[in-house]
């Protein structure tokens, strides 16, 4: 796996609440900093239409 990256609203490397993503080899990996072990998998297609339904207030499905 690559490097893990934090948002910088994430409030510094010190804070565990929350998610962090990696990507390799086309396949984005998410992650909540409190439960590293538990990792999700996805394109960047897939994430891109979840940041645009959470963005505008809609519902995922």
């Amino acid at each position: 796996m690559g490097p893990w990256q934090r948002s910088s609203y994430s409030g510094g490397m010190d804070n565990q609440e929350c998610v962090e993503l990696s990507c390799v080899d086309g396949v984005i990996r998410l992650r909540e900093g409190d439960e590293p072990g538990a990792v999700i998998a996805t394109t960047p297609g897939k994430l891109a239409a979840l940041i645009r339904a959470v963005k505008a207030g809609g519902g995922i499905g």
